[in-house]
């Protein structure tokens, strides 16, 4: 096994979130996923991004966005997953606005793709399965290209169950 196996390419993940009618992208951008900020600054023209200073005001822009009609995706890397942990409650748990966030794995081993993240050396990547389960937040594993179908899911899971669902990018994205 390869590690190019479990590489998403940016433009698939374009063409995943424009199926979906992604508007808007609200991020802090992130190491795992810089071939995807980098296409989505280079422009796509049903989406438009939106920099964020931290993590906190990402999650509450794409709140206010998904409250005036339009469908955010939320991306930060796992560190800042945690840092906005109690905006993620206060809105996504408490005030029940669906959210999806495609959050990259930073830290995790090249040695640790394809493993369980458990098995990962480092607590940032390790505890992320468990923390969400803790503060039953739905998430996916993203691994593979043909994983960018649980974007799909995720959107219907986030409004179904009024609430956050996150999509873990396991590994950096391919520059195609």
């Amino acid at each position: 096994m390869s590690l190019g196996e479990f590489s998403i390419s940016a433009s698939a993940c374009v063409k995943a979130l424009t199926r979906n009618q992604i508007d808007h992208v609200v991020t802090v951008p992130d190491w795992i996923q810089l071939s995807l900020h980098d296409r989505l600054n280079k422009g796509v023209e049903s989406i438009r991004v939106i920099n964020a200073c931290n993590e906190n005001q990402v999650v509450t822009v794409a709140a206010g966005l998904t409250i005036g009609g339009k469908r955010p995706l939320v991306m930060m890397q796992n560190q800042g997953l945690y840092n906005c942990f109690n905006t993620l409650r206060a809105v996504c748990l408490d005030a029940h606005i669906p959210m999806v966030f495609l959050v990259g794995q930073f830290g995790r081993e090249f040695s640790n793709i394809g493993h369980p993240t458990s098995e990962s050396a480092r607590s940032m990547v390790r505890i992320a399965e468990p923390f969400l389960a803790s503060i039953g937040v739905p998430y996916h594993l993203l691994d593979k290209e043909e994983d960018l179908m649980k974007l799909d899911q995720a959107y219907e899971q986030a409004q179904q169950q009024r609430t956050a669902v996150v999509l873990l990018v396991g590994a950096p994205m391919a520059w195609r």
